[in-house]
């Protein structure tokens, strides 16, 4: 009898057993029914036995031990399903990936006390193997995007939650600033409120990652404007928060289009607070906006340690953070600064690109005009 048969005739004895080892794999304190547990378990059987009976090229069985076979289209495969239903039903992945190793050990051990294996069993082992490692690839990719999209939801939903209590504080804060500004009690509320407006701008970084992540992109409203007179007001505000460090500002060339200035104006504080950072003390951070035909330019440089090829390549991934020893303030960050430049410029057709040679690192910003 060959495999393909004998999963088809034994399929109740192998799914009991299958059922029996994901009890054991369910998360703790949640009750599951048995066809909770059975989940799509008998569709992955029958499609595995339908796959054995398929002829298949030497190259499509590579690709397919890999899990790389492309999914066709039309209706999920009952793999993908799986992977998906798991996930909600808070399965982890290392509990799944084991409900598979079960099946494939559960229908190998079953045949194998059936009959004598010759060669056709065999080359009907290597073929299960290999559509369980497809079956295994396609249920990670679904379980994977279900638990992140979930992830960026919760991660937006507790942004709009926090935001409410947080701007009745920084209102209060405000308002006890202006009455105390003369009291011994100035220089509390002024912590209380600084701390407020930081973390404001820390929920609207997690708020606007979220969206980025779950597919929406960066909102922006392009309008015509000034980009150099915008960025040069922000550069003004900058030296204002940061004393201590000398911000060079220079424009040149028509750096005029339709750009969401409000955006781009957060993209060079972040990438210039970083600079101000990370960057050698009493070196100047200088900002410079340059105006093409098409395009137009905006560079952040600073002289400072430099950075590795590596640590540039991952540079503008989310939850990164910088490679020195965070400092007091920097335990707020949540590493979504550098990111968020990224997504900036990409909502405005542009890019972004970091170097670091010669002592100095530059973030280059590149945007068409729009309009």
């Amino acid at each position: 009898m060959r495999l393909a048969d004998f999963i088809e005739h034994n399929a109740p004895r192998i799914l009991d057993g299958a059922v029996a080892f994901a009890r054991t794999q369910a998360p703790a304190g949640v009750p599951f029914s048995e066809k909770e547990l059975r989940n799509h378990l008998p569709e992955i059987l029958k499609a595995i036995a339908g796959d054995l009976r398929m002829p298949q090229s030497a190259s499509q069985q590579h690709v397919k031990s890999e899990g790389r076979a492309p999914v066709p289209e039309g209706p999920e495969s009952a793999a993908t399903y799986h992977g998906r239903t798991r996930a909600i039903a808070g399965f982890g992945i290392s509990q799944m990936v084991a409900e598979y190793r079960a099946l494939r050990a559960a229908v190998l051990r079953l045949w194998a006390e059936d009959q004598r294996l010759v060669g056709d069993s065999i080359e009907d082992i290597v073929r299960f193997n290999e559509a369980i490692d497809q079956a295994v690839a396609e249920s990670l990719a679904e379980f994977s995007a279900e638990v992140e999209s979930w992830r960026q939801i919760f991660l937006g939903a507790l942004g709009h939650d926090l935001r409410g209590p947080l701007t009745a504080v920084v209102f209060s804060a405000d308002a006890l600033a202006s009455r105390t500004r003369d009291t011994p009690y100035a220089r509390q509320v002024d912590r209380i409120l600084n701390g407020g407006l930081r973390m404001t701008r820390l929920l609207d970084d997690l708020l606007a990652y979220s969206r980025s992540k779950l597919g929406d992109g960066m909102v922006i409203q392009q309008e015509p404007c000034e980009l150099g007179e915008a960025l040069g007001e922000e550069v003004e505000l900058l030296r204002a928060a940061l004393p201590g460090t000398a911000f060079g500002f220079e424009t040149s060339g028509d750096t005029r289009g339709h750009f969401d200035a409000s955006r781009l104006r957060e993209a060079v504080h972040n990438l210039a607070t970083n600079a101000a950072k990370y960057g050698d003390d009493g070196a100047e951070v200088a900002i410079r906006v340059a105006g093409t035909p098409e395009q137009v330019l905006i560079s952040v440089r600073n002289a400072g340690a430099p950075i590795t090829d590596e640590a540039l390549k991952v540079m503008f991934d989310p939850l990164r953070r910088g490679s020195r020893e965070a400092t007091k303030d920097e335990n707020v960050s949540l590493g979504l600064g550098l990111f968020l430049v990224r997504e900036i410029a990409r909502a405005h057709g542009g890019r972004v690109d970091a170097a670091s040679e010669g002592g100095f690192t530059t973030f280059a910003i590149a945007l068409p005009r729009g309009g």
